[in-house]
């Protein structure tokens, strides 16, 4: 029987990392995936391949929409080659799981395949295509999240669909309905809506992107409308049935009446729960909680004081670089390190275009929290660059502290927000002020001017461009 100072369980973006520092840190250590290929979720089913898609489909609605004004003419019409598109996001996803594979030969770290079972704390039975046990004086929990459903759905995976699945259609479809107004729905939604589907969004909140600011939901919203995306907000689903190649979804609006809505394809995406089948966790003296989450404290240790649990299995967001971080944080803590994670500053981004994000507090919690704060905000619409790029849409949005002037959060929709997010979440993680922000340099034309010219607004109202 081999054994190991560390095995990680689950080989997404938090475990492939643990297991990674683990083995930086000298650690002998052991990855287990159940999966034929590294990655988990995030690259196979997740983050990567739907920015494929994204991107892919952003280059098709330039052509279609854009190129004309730019001076770029194309004899012909312009068509979408969907098999040749997922294709190439495919490919993306092969080298990009089969770079894990490189990381994992580098730091001599042995991988197993098939689902990792608890014998006890400290044994692992691994069933894969035979069943293999292997020793581990501390082992890493990290086997993700799968997508949620409603009770009363039943996901066929042809026509009612989830994530998974709408990263491989053989098909645009002619009306796709997207139940959840999340980061997954919209996402996913934009990709086909540029592809020439009609796409109509139901969610049970009063908003998209309910859980981010609200000036974030409400840009976004106008942006899609603008679109031609059909949002419905405050709407109740209460069936999804396929009749042949049609779905029909009934909700009720928040009058209470009901609408009926056909399409021939049905997302759900309503968020996802932790996954842990197959794990054992009993075996291991491993408590999981209520939503099926693993239980643990501060340090990420869970009642098994040898056993760790880090990412979409525990509380808090379901983000992979959260989960990196807490792979981190746990490989640390054993080698005896004293690390430390600011859940507080831990971004989040959606990857429609115009992108979103954003880190810290928002307006509502602020408000609720009773804490005394200013807002500076600018149009991203005032600057140069986005004028040259055609990317007029969105702002950025700073709130700090009446008092102290220390930065409490930021929140930004427009072009490239993804990649801006760093500066802020950088500012925050040293408690600089908006007016600390507003006299750093920024170079010119470039969107992160908006930051600067959001945190002159913010210290004493005193933009220079708007």
């Amino acid at each position: 029987m081999n054994s190991y100072d560390v095995a990680v369980i689950g080989s997404g973006p938090g475990g492939y990392v643990a297991a990674i520092r683990c083995a930086q840190l000298g650690m002998k250590t052991a990855l287990i995936e159940k999966y034929a290929t590294l990655g988990g979720t995030c690259l196979n089913v997740g983050c990567i391949p739907s920015k494929a898609l994204l991107d892919s489909s952003h280059h098709y609605e330039d052509a279609v929409k854009h190129f004309e004004e730019h001076g770029i003419e194309i004899p012909g019409d312009v068509k979408v080659n969907l098999e040749k598109m997922i294709a190439r996001k495919q490919a993306v996803v092969d080298q990009t799981t089969g770079g894990i594979d490189f990381l994992m030969k580098k730091n001599n770290i042995d991988v197993y395949n098939g689902i990792g079972s608890f014998k006890d704390a400290t044994h692992i039975t691994v069933l894969g295509e035979k069943a293999t046990e292997i020793e581990a004086k501390s082992t890493i929990i990290a086997t993700g999240s799968k997508p949620s459903n409603l009770p009363f759905i039943k996901i066929d995976k042809e026509r009612i669909i989830t994530s998974t699945e709408a990263l491989k259609l053989k098909e645009i479809p002619k009306h796709l309905i997207v139940i959840g107004g999340g980061v997954i729905g919209l996402e996913l939604g934009q990709v086909y809506k540029r592809l020439g589907a009609e796409v109509t969004v139901v969610e049970y909140m009063d908003r998209i992107i309910p859980t981010m600011d609200s000036g974030l939901s409400k840009e976004l919203n106008k942006v899609f409308k603008k679109a031609k995306f059909t949002i419905n907000t405050s709407h109740k689903v209460k069936s999804v049935e396929r009749k042949g190649d049609e779905v029909i979804v009934k909700a009720d609006n928040k009058k209470g009446e009901e609408i009926e809505l056909t399409g021939d394809y049905c997302l759900v995406s309503v968020g996802r729960r932790p996954y842990t089948d197959g794990l054992n966790a009993e075996a291991a003296g491993v408590k999981l909680n209520d939503r099926g989450q693993v239980e643990v404290n501060d340090h990420l240790q869970t009642s098994a004081s040898n056993i760790y649990a880090i990412g979409d299995v525990v509380k808090g967001a379901m983000l992979a670089h959260k989960a990196e971080e807490e792979g981190v944080f746990v490989a640390e803590t054993l080698a005896g390190q004293k690390p430390h994670i600011d859940y507080n500053l831990i971004p989040g981004v959606v990857y429609t275009w115009p992108e979103v994000a954003a880190v810290g507090k928002t307006e509502e919690q602020l408000k609720e929290a009773g804490v005394d704060y200013k807002v500076g905000s600018f149009p991203m619409r005032a600057l140069g660059r986005s004028r040259a790029s055609m990317d007029l849409d969105g702002f950025v949005k700073i709130l700090a502290d009446k008092n102290t002037d220390e930065i409490l959060g930021v929140h930004m929709i427009g072009a490239r927000a993804a990649d801006m997010i760093a500066e802020a979440v950088v500012a925050m993680e040293y408690r600089a002020s908006a007016e600390d922000v507003s006299r750093m340099s920024h170079a010119h034309p470039t969107f992160t001017e908006a930051i600067k010219e959001a945190a002159l607004a913010a210290t004493d109202d005193r933009a220079l461009h708007i």
